[in-house]
């Protein structure tokens, strides 16, 4: 792959889903991840996606965080940042299960591990909240949003996969679309800042104090604009987006993203 289809090819990606997750509140970082990682070392691609998802969420706030309900935001936030600590240092220890499972999907190995498996019903769960007309009107009740921001913190300590659980807590406590919108992305960036610094922090403790170097950083930069991009387009037809349509996208990304954490193909 030539240098011009790799920025064409980060782009593409990254403005349409950046729009997306303006409603959803999560999936920027699943789908780039795995394409940074056709270009990176998978360290540094984790550090790449960290960048352009640290910057997309800082520019989201500039737009829609005044939306924010701070009481949401303090309740989930906080226990959301506490928890992904924790979920960090248990990594180390559920690593030590080992795989279940491996195969060949094309040029690349998918490995399901338990974690993946448990993550990816938990999310199929939440999914079929949102699908089924059955269980759709269900809310929770606002005393559950630090058990909200707790597992979203766990696991975004864990995988990096917070965005979509809480994304399935937020949707069902009653906010309005705007507040909805504002508040994931008060708390995303809250998240991100702490997993940014954490990686940092790793890095220089690894002796590497500058894990991208020059000539990966147009790549990384491009990303961040295209993300950019994807908010502006998306902050033109949000006062015309429903919860429904916020819930509809919501439960049909979680779906997408339980199947592949089950499969263990991210």
């Amino acid at each position: 792959m030539n240098e011009l289809s790799s920025y064409v090819l980060v782009a593409v990606a990254a403005a349409p889903t950046s729009a997306l997750t303006l409603y959803s509140g999560f999936g920027l970082g699943t789908v780039l991840l795995p394409l940074f990682a056709l270009f990176f070392p998978i360290d540094v691609a984790v550090a790449a996606t960290a960048v352009v998802h640290g910057a997309n969420s800082l520019f989201k706030v500039t737009l829609v965080g005044k939306s924010a309900d701070r009481r949401v935001v303090l309740r989930f936030g906080v226990p959301a940042i506490i928890a992904a600590t924790v979920g960090a240092a248990a990594l180390g220890y559920f690593s030590e299960f080992g795989e279940l499972a491996t195969y060949s999907l094309g040029p690349r190995t998918a490995v399901i591990t338990p974690i993946k498996l448990l993550m990816g019903t938990l999310m199929l769960a939440f999914a079929l909240f949102e699908l089924l007309p059955r269980f759709r009107e269900l809310q929770f009740d606002p005393k559950f949003l630090p058990l909200g921001g707790a597992l979203s913190g766990f696991f975004g300590g864990f995988s990096g996969h917070q965005g979509a659980l809480r994304a399935a807590f937020l949707v069902k406590t009653g906010l309005s679309t705007e507040a909805f919108v504002g508040s994931s992305a008060v708390i995303g960036l809250l998240v991100d800042l702490t997993r940014i610094g954490s990686y940092g922090i790793l890095f220089f403790a690894g002796g590497n104090s500058n894990p991208i170097s020059a000539r990966q950083w147009p790549l990384i930069v491009s990303g961040v604009f295209a993300a950019f991009a994807g908010l502006l387009i998306g902050t033109r037809f949000l006062h015309r987006v429903t919860m429904k349509t916020v819930q509809n996208i919501t439960g049909i990304l979680l779906l997408a993203v339980a199947v592949a954490l089950g499969a263990g193909v991210i």
